[in-house]
């Protein structure tokens, strides 16, 4: 298998994973956990690394992380890095402590910021370690809902920013958005990634091929980078939702534009050209075909079904 496409660049947000090798424990006490915690704390300090979200679990671990310095795999390389000389030497073992590198999903945050948080913190609860989040010590939880004083190298603001100006409103907030699924099964937000690397919607993948991959990459001869050729026309997109919602004219043009914006990488000026609207109508429509699928499960259905003929699907 090759190495996995990794996209660097400042300010880019990303959402990592690791797992122990051979799914084993990489956390075996509560000791191991603080030390992994405090090369968080020495990323800030001699990366500038923005730890937005974390959750540690026996086997594996998930963190929101920025780079300011656009400097991912100078960080990851201490905090993987580092973690693994301490557990070896504590073991007195060798060799191998996660399996293979880390998995670093480049994430739209301005889309995903949210959801991705949440599915973070809840980890704890899917696995059954505990029944609501707030009981697990070993993410940021607690942080976000004021259990514990946040340490200086997290950041919380971003996110709780996103729900309330008032710090106070906003963990009100944050916590009721989270726990509100619970006992919920939903669709969780890591099943929309593209080419094993970005989690975000048609434009924004766009907007990182043209600013962050160059073609001589894109020329290489690797799936990852392969599916970043594969863009859709806005011709090719209207004519298949065409055949699909044929009978449902009131709908069909709204759920052109939802796809077209989703999916095309194309400006909302050349989308609106298409349809005939401004760019206001653009983002209006799509934003409500997009909240209409929440409640309609026979359109998102269909939606799903347009996007299958397309060979849309980013998972």
């Amino acid at each position: 298998m090759g190495r996995p496409l990794r996209i660097e660049y400042p300010d880019a947000f990303y959402h990592i994973t690791a797992r122990g090798n051979e799914r084993k424990n990489i956390f075996r006490s509560n000791r191991d956990r603080e030390r992994f915690l405090a090369y968080f704390e020495s990323a800030s300090e001699r990366y500038r690394a923005i730890i937005h979200t974390y959750s540690l679990m026996d086997k594996h671990y998930h963190i929101l992380l920025q780079t300011p310095a656009g400097n991912l795999s100078q960080i990851m390389h201490h905090i993987n890095g580092a973690y693994t000389n301490y557990f070896n030497a504590k073991r007195k073992r060798s060799g191998h402590l996660f399996q293979g590198r880390y998995k670093a999903l480049l994430v739209d945050i301005d889309e995903y910021a949210q959801e991705l948080s949440r599915d973070i913190h809840l980890n704890p609860v899917k696995a059954g370690i505990v029944e609501k989040p707030e009981q697990y010590k070993w993410s940021s939880y607690q942080d976000y809902i004021n259990v514990n004083k946040s340490s200086k190298w997290l950041c919380t603001e971003f996110i709780l920013s996103l729900f309330s100006r008032k710090t106070s409103v906003a963990r009100k907030q944050y916590r009721m958005f989270v726990e509100s699924m619970v006992d919920v099964e939903y669709e969780s937000p890591l099943k929309n990634v593209f080419a094993s690397t970005i989690l975000g919607d048609r434009s924004f993948i766009n907007q990182i091929r043209e600013k962050h991959l160059d073609r001589k990459r894109l020329d290489r001869d690797l799936p990852d980078l392969k599916q970043f050729n594969e863009m859709p026309d806005l011709a090719e997109i209207i004519k298949q939702a065409g055949k699909v919602l044929s009978e449902e004219a009131p709908l069909l043009k709204r759920v052109q534009i939802y796809l077209c914006h989703r999916f095309s990488g194309k400006k909302l000026k050349d989308i609106g050209l298409q349809f005939g609207i401004g760019v206001s109508g653009v983002s209006q429509a799509s934003r409500r075909v997009a909240l209409q699928i929440k409640d309609d499960k026979k359109l998102k259905k269909k939606i799903d079904k347009i996007i299958s003929e397309l060979s849309l699907s980013t998972v």
